[in-house]
C-alpha cells in the first residue's frame, strides 16, 4: 500500500520537492489512513479538522481523536474549527451536505493562503469517485461531471484514487490505526448512502466487477471531455483582464447557439449552474446591473460584457465580529483600532481610510459586513437616511466595486460605509466625550 501511494504521487505529480502539505482529516478510517501513509513515506505535514457541531457529543470525540493523534502521535501542527453549520446552511439556503462542504473548503483555502501550504489532502478514494458518478447521473449533469473527481484541482489533491475503501479499511486494520465511525454514514436519508449501501450491491450482484469496468468508463469519458473541451476553447469567447475579472462579450456569445448551453460550459467551472446559464441568457440584454452568485463567483450583467470575478474567502463569510477590547484586526480587513478621550485640541482627520466615532453612541461587539439590497444610512451631513444603492450610484462607485464594500454595524445600524463615509447618527459633536478610531491599515 504504501508504495502504491508513493507511486501514485509521483505518476499524478501532486507533489513538488519541498511541497508545505495541510491533511483535511475527519477522525474516519480514510483520512486517519491518509494520515499514517504521509507518516510513513516521510512528508512532513500538517492537519485541519473540521467540527460541524451536527453530532453532539460524537463531534467533540470527533475533533479529540484528531488533536490527540496529531500532538501525542506524529508531533505536528493542528488546525481545529467549529462551524455552525444547521445555521449557515439555513441562512444560505444550502443542505446540510452543501453546507458543510462551503464552510470546509472556505476555511481550508484561508489555511493554505495564511500560513503558505502548498496543497492541501482530502482522503477521497475509488468508491467515493464512483458514488459520485451516480450521485451527479441521478441529478442531471454535463460531461463534466461524469468524469469523476479529478486527482488534483488547484491546491487541493487527493492522493488515495488509487484505493478502494476495502484496501483503505484492511491497512487500517493491519497498522492498528485509531479511527472513529461517522454515524451518519449508516443513514440512508442521504443520497450517497443510498447509492453506497442499495445500488452498489446491486451492481455487484450483476456484475462482480462492476467497479474495473466503471472505473474505465470514467477514463474514457475524462479522455473524451478533454477532446471536447479543447473544440470549446477555439469558440471561447471569455477574455480575462489583467485584474483577474472575467469578461464576456454579449454580442458574441449570442452568435454561439444554444446560447445557455455554451455558456455553461465556458462558466460552470466558477460554480454557475445550468438554471442560472439559462437566466442569464433570458435576461442580459435588458438586465444591465443584475448580478448571478455561484459558491465562489460573482457574475455581473453590464450594457456590453458579462463579467465574473471570484469572491475571496473574508466575501463569503455572513459577518466579522470586533469585540470592544480588541486593537487590530486583520480579517476581512487591516484594521487599527482606538479609544481616546476628546480634549479641546482634538483634530478629526478627515480622511476615507479613517473613522473617528462617538464611542458612548456604539454598542459592542461591533459587525462587518457586506451590503445588502435595502440597506440604508445616513450619511455624514445629512439629516435624512439614504440607500446604500443611492449612494453608490451618487459617489459613482462601479458595479463591480460595490461587492467589496464592507459596512460597520453597530446593532444592526451602520455606523461606516468603509472607505468612504460614516454615518450622521455616530459622529463626534459637542457632547462627545469619548472617541473611538479605526484606521484602515492595508
Amino acid at each position: 500500500m504504501i508504495n502504491r501511494f508513493k507511486t501514485f504521487i509521483q505518476q499524478q505529480h501532486l507533489l513538488a520537492a519541498e511541497a508545505k502539505i495541510l491533511l483535511a482529516v475527519s477522525g474516519g478510517v480514510d483520512s486517519m489512513t491518509m494520515v499514517e501513509l504521509f507518516h510513513q513515506a516521510g512528508y512532513p505535514f500538517a492537519i485541519a479538522h473540521c467540527n460541524f457541531s451536527l453530532r453532539d457529543a460524537e463531534s467533540e470525540e470527533d475533533e479529540l481523536l484528531v488533536r490527540t493523534i496529531a500532538k501525542e502521535k506524529y508531533g505536528v501542527e493542528c488546525f481545529c474549527k467549529r462551524f455552525d453549520t444547521k445555521s449557515y446552511g439555513k441562512r444560505q439556503k444550502l443542505s446540510i451536505q452543501e453546507a458543510a462542504r462551503a464552510l470546509r473548503y472556505e476555511w481550508f483555502e484561508q489555511l493554505r493562503s495564511q500560513h503558505t501550504f502548498s496543497v492541501i489532502a482530502t482522503a477521497h478514494h475509488k468508491d467515493d469517485q464512483i458514488e459520485t458518478f451516480f450521485i451527479n447521473l441521478l441529478r442531471g449533469t454535463g460531461i463534466a461531471g461524469l468524469t469523476g473527481i479529478p486527482q488534483q484541482q488547484n491546491h487541493i489533491i487527493r492522493p488515495l484514487l488509487f484505493a478502494s475503501r476495502s484496501e483503505i479499511e484492511a491497512f487500517a486494520e493491519d497498522n492498528k490505526i485509531a479511527f472513529r465511525n461517522d454515524s451518519s454514514n449508516a443513514d440512508n436519508k442521504y443520497l450517497r448512502n443510498k447509492i453506497r449501501h442499495q445500488l452498489i450491491p446491486l451492481l455487484e450482484e450483476l456484475n462482480p466487477h462492476y467497479s474495473a469496468t466503471l472505473q474505465q468508463t470514467i477514463g474514457n469519458l475524462y479522455y473524451t471531455e478533454h477532446i471536447y473541451r479543447e473544440f470549446l476553447a477555439q469558440q471561447s469567447p471569455l477574455v480575462e483582464t489583467p485584474v483577474g475579472v472575467v469578461q464576456i462579450d454579449i454580442s458574441e456569445l449570442k452568435k454561439l447557439q444554444p446560447c445557455a448551453h455554451y455558456l455553461y460550459e465556458y462558466i460552470a467551472r466558477f460554480g454557475f449552474n445550468a438554471a442560472q446559464c439559462q437566466d442569464i441568457c433570458t435576461v442580459m440584454e435588458s438586465n444591465s446591473g443584475k448580478e448571478f452568485f455561484s459558491a465562489t463567483n460573482r457574475l455581473l450583467i453590464d450594457r456590453q460584457f458579462l463579467f465574473i470575478e471570484p469572491l475571496t474567502v473574508s466575501t463569503t463569510l455572513e459577518h466579522y465580529c470586533i469585540e470592544a477590547h480588541e486593537k487590530s484586526i486583520t480579517l476581512p480587513l487591516k484594521l487599527k483600532l482606538s479609544n481616546h478621550k476628546k480634549t479641546e485640541k482634538t483634530l478629526l482627520k478627515l480622511d476615507k481610510d479613517c473613522g473617528s466615532f462617538d464611542r458612548d453612541k456604539l454598542t459592542f461587539p461591533l459587525t462587518l459586513r457586506r451590503w445588502k439590497q435595502g440597506d440604508y444610512f445616513y450619511p455624514l451631513g445629512m439629516k435624512s437616511r439614504k440607500k446604500l444603492s443611492d449612494f453608490f450610484i451618487d459617489t459613482k462607485i462601479p458595479r463591480t466595486e460595490k461587492s467589496k464594500i464592507w459596512l460597520l454595524c453597530s446593532d444592526d445600524k451602520i455606523v461606516w460605509v468603509v472607505g468612504h463615509r460614516i454615518d450622521e447618527r455616530f459622529k463626534v459633536d459637542e457632547g462627545t466625550r469619548r472617541i473611538y478610531k479605526i484606521v484602515i491599515s492595508g
